[in-house]
C-alpha cells in the first residue's frame, strides 16, 4: 500500500480547503488524543447492570435496552443505547422479575469467538443524515450474534440538530461501550460500525475522526464519557454521501454535462464549480495504487476532462462493467434480482425492515427513484430489481430522507429483458449512440468517456448546488444549519462562485455564522469530511485515529452523488499508513442501494468482519 507523502501549494483554492481548524473550534490540538485513551475514564454513569439483563429464547441472546451513554443528554429519547449479547457468552441466572444475573463465560465458543474476541458492529442506518431512534423492544438481530457478533444500536440525533450532531452521539456510545466494556461480552479492540447513504457517511466520519479533539466540546457538552477512545476498527460504507466540503464541485464536473434547459447564470455556476473541482483535485494530493500523482488537465471538450485522475476515473467504471461482464452467465435476464443483485440490510421482500434498523424507520438502502422514468430506464433493469430486494418497489427515496432529487436531465440507456449474449447487452447499452466497446474474445468492455457514460447511465438528479442548494433548501442544508430545522449555505467554494449575483449575501452571511458553542460551519463542515483526516493537504491530517479496515460499496449509477466522492475515500484510505485494508468496488448498474455485485448485503458484510478479525 502505498504511502502518500504530499507538498501543500499556497494557492488561493488550496488556501481555502485547508482553512479548517480555525481558533474558534474550542482549541483543538493538533493531534488526536490518544492519551486520552490511555487514561482513566471519568464519568458520573453507571455501568450497565449484570443484574437486568433479558433473554430472548428463540435466538439465544441476553440483550438491555435504554441505557444513557451520556450524562447530559441533548435528548435522552435518542441518545441510549441497546446491548444485544450471544447467550452462550454468558451464564444467566433467572431472577423473580424474569431478568437474569449473569456473568462472563470466556470458555464457550460461537464460531470462532469467545466473550473477549467476539467483534462488535454497530449500525448508523440515518439516511439523509436523519436521526436514528433508540431501540423501546426486542429486535432480531440473530444475522449478527449468529455469528457470535455483540451487536450494539445506539440512537442518535440528527440533521435538525445541525452537525455534528449525530456523530458526537456515535461517539459518545462508543465511549460508553469501552468504559463498561468488562460488563459485557465483546472486544472493543473490534468495534465495526456500518451504514447506508447518510449512514455511511457517519460511519466513514466515524472512521477517520476517531479521538478527534474537534469533537470534545460537544461531547463534553452531552456529558459523554472522558479518558475512552472514541476511535473505531472498521467502517462499512455503503454510498456514502460525504466529503461535502467538495461534492457540489465534483457533482458538476462528473455529471454536469448532462444537465439541460439551465439558465446563462445557472450553467456559469455549474461550469465555474467544475473548474473549482479540477484546481481541487490537481492540489489534493491524490496517488493511485503504484504512487503517481493523480491530476486533472485542460481538454478540447468538456471541462477539465483529460489527465491521469480522469484515466483512473474511467479506467474505474470500466472495471465495474467488467466485473458484470465475468459476474452474469449469458443468457442473462435483466429482470432477475439473483446475480449481482445487492439485497438491503438484512435482504427481505417487499420492504421488510432490513437488519440493524429500528422498527418504524423506512429502509435507508432504498432504489433513487427520482422519477418513473429514472427509475425505469435505469441503466439496466437490475436497479428495478434491487427495489424489490430491498424495498416496496417504486419506494421515493426523497420521502425517506427528505432530499431533493428534482431531475433536470435524464439517462439515455433503457435495458430490459433477457440478452442471449454479452455482445447483445452491449448493443443495448449503445442503442442511441456507440460510447461501449467490447471484445468477445477477453470478455472486457472500454467506454469512450466519462461524459458519454454518464449521459446513459449516470445524469444528474439534484439541482444546482446539488449539495449545498442555491436556495439553502436540500437536506444537507439542514444537517450544517443550527438545530432550528432550517438551512444554512456551507460550501465557501460556491460562495465564491456565486460572488455578483443574487446568491451572495445569503452565502456569505451563513458563513460568517458560528454555532452554539462558538464553532463555524467550516470548522464543522470540515469535521464532517473523511478526507480533511486522511489527506495531507488538510489540516486535519494526523490529528485522528483511523479505522484500520474498510469495505465501500456503490451504485454507480446513483445520480446522488458523483463517483468521486467514494473513489477519493477510498485512495485517501489506500495512502494512509493507519490503513490496513481498503475494499472497495462500485457495482455496475445500480443506483443508490446497498449495491453488492453478488449475494446479500448483510452476509457479505458479515464476512467481510470475519475476514478483517482473522487477518489481526
Amino acid at each position: 500500500m502505498n504511502r502518500a507523502r504530499i507538498v501543500i501549494s499556497s494557492l488561493a483554492v488550496i488556501g481555502m480547503l485547508a482553512s479548517g481548524c480555525s481558533a474558534a473550534t474550542a482549541g483543538a490540538a493538533s493531534t488526536a488524543s490518544a492519551s486520552a485513551a490511555a487514561s482513566s475514564a471519568s464519568t458520573t454513569l453507571s455501568k450497565i447492570d449484570n443484574t437486568k439483563w433479558l433473554y430472548n429464547s428463540d435466538n439465544d441472546v441476553y440483550y438491555q435496552i435504554g441505557i444513557s451513554y451520556c450524562e447530559t443528554p441533548a435528548d435522552a429519547s435518542y441518545e441510549n443505547l441497546a446491548v444485544f449479547v450471544p447467550g452462550a457468552y454468558f451464564n444467566g441466572t433467572k431472577n423473580s422479575d424474569d431478568t437474569y444475573t449473569v456473568t462472563v463465560n470466556d470458555t464457550a465458543k460461537v464460531g470462532s469467538y469467545t466473550a473477549s474476541t467476539a467483534p462488535i458492529v454497530m449500525p448508523i442506518n440515518t439516511p439523509g443524515y436523519m436521526a436514528q431512534a433508540a431501540l423501546t423492544e426486542y429486535q432480531d438481530e440473530s444475522d449478527y450474534t449468529g455469528q457470535g457478533f455483540v451487536y450494539i444500536l445506539a440512537g442518535c440525533r440528527g440533521r435538525d440538530q445541525g452537525a455534528p450532531a449525530g456523530v458526537t452521539d456515535i461517539k459518545a456510545a462508543i465511549r460508553y461501550v469501552r468504559y463498561t466494556q468488562d460488563t459485557i461480552a465483546g472486544s472493543t479492540d473490534s468495534i465495526f460500525v456500518f451504514g447506508m447513504s447518510g449512514g455511511g457517511a457517519q460511519s466513514a466520519i466515524v472512521g477517520a475522526s476517531g479521538d478527534s479533539e474537534l469533537y470534545q466540546p460537544y461531547l463534553t457538552a452531552i456529558g459523554a464519557v472522558q479518558g475512552e477512545s472514541d476511535a473505531v476498527a472498521g467502517s462499512m460504507d455503503w454510498c456514502p454521501i460525504t466529503n461535502l466540503d467538495t461534492a457540489d464541485m465534483s457533482y458538476e464536473w462528473m455529471m454536469g454535462s448532462t444537465r439541460s434547459g439551465l439558465s446563462t447564470e445557472e450553467q456559469t455556476i455549474s461550469d465555474s464549480l467544475a473548474k473549482a473541482w479540477a484546481d481541487w483535485v490537481n492540489q489534493a494530493g491524490l496517488k493511485d495504487a503504484d504512487g503517481n500523482a493523480l491530476t486533472l488537465e485542460e481538454s478540447s471538450t468538456g471541462i477539465y476532462q483529460s489527465g491521469s485522475y480522469y484515466d483512473y476515473l474511467k479506467a474505474f467504471i470500466e472495471q465495474s462493467l467488467n466485473n458484470f461482464l465475468s459476474d452474469n452467465a449469458f443468457p442473462y435476464d435483466s429482470s432477475s434480482a439473483s446475480t449481482g443483485m445487492g439485497g438491503m440490510m438484512g435482504g427481505g421482500m417487499g420492504g421488510a425492515r432490513p437488519s440493524g434498523m429500528p422498527s418504524g424507520q423506512m429502509p435507508s438502502g432504498a432504489p433513487d427513484s427520482t422519477t418513473g422514468a429514472t427509475a425505469s430506464a435505469g441503466a439496466d433493469s437490475t436497479t428495478a430489481a434491487t427495489a424489490t430486494a430491498g424495498a416496496s418497489a417504486g419506494t421515493d427515496f426523497s420521502s425517506i430522507d427528505n432530499i431533493s432529487r428534482g431531475t433536470t436531465s435524464s439517462i439515455s440507456v433503457t435495458v430490459s429483458g433477457t440478452y442471449e449474449t454479452a455482445q447483445d447487452y452491449i448493443d443495448a447499452l449503445n442503442a442511441n449512440g456507440t460510447w461501449v466497446t467490447y471484445d468477445s474474445a477477453s470478455n472486457t468492455a472500454t467506454i469512450t468517456s466519462i461524459a458519454d457514460f454518464c449521459k446513459a447511465m449516470k445524469a444528474a438528479t439534484k439541482s444546482i448546488g446539488a449539495f449545498d442548494e442555491l436556495d439553502a433548501a436540500q437536506g444537507e442544508n439542514t444537517l450544517f444549519g443550527y438545530g432550528d430545522g432550517n438551512g444554512a449555505h456551507f460550501d465557501s467554494y460556491l460562495a465564491e462562485i456565486v460572488k455578483g449575483t443574487s446568491y451572495e449575501s445569503a452565502y456569505t452571511a451563513d458563513l460568517a455564522k458560528t454555532d452554539s458553542l462558538g464553532v463555524s460551519v467550516t470548522d464543522r463542515v470540515n469535521m464532517y469530511t473523511p478526507l480533511y483526516y486522511l489527506l495531507q493537504s488538510y489540516k486535519g491530517y494526523g490529528t485522528s485515529t483511523v479505522a484500520k479496515y474498510w469495505r465501500i460499496r456503490t451504485g454507480i449509477s446513483q445520480g446522488d452523488t458523483a463517483l468521486t466522492t467514494e473513489a477519493n475515500l477510498a485512495l485517501a484510505l489506500e495512502s494512509n499508513e493507519s490503513v490496513k485494508s481498503v475494499d472497495f468496488e462500485s457495482v455496475w448498474g445500480q443506483q443508490h442501494t446497498m449495491a453488492e455485485r453478488t449475494g446479500d448485503s448483510t452476509a457479505n458484510f458479515v464476512q467481510w468482519v470475519n475476514d478483517c478479525m482473522a487477518s489481526n
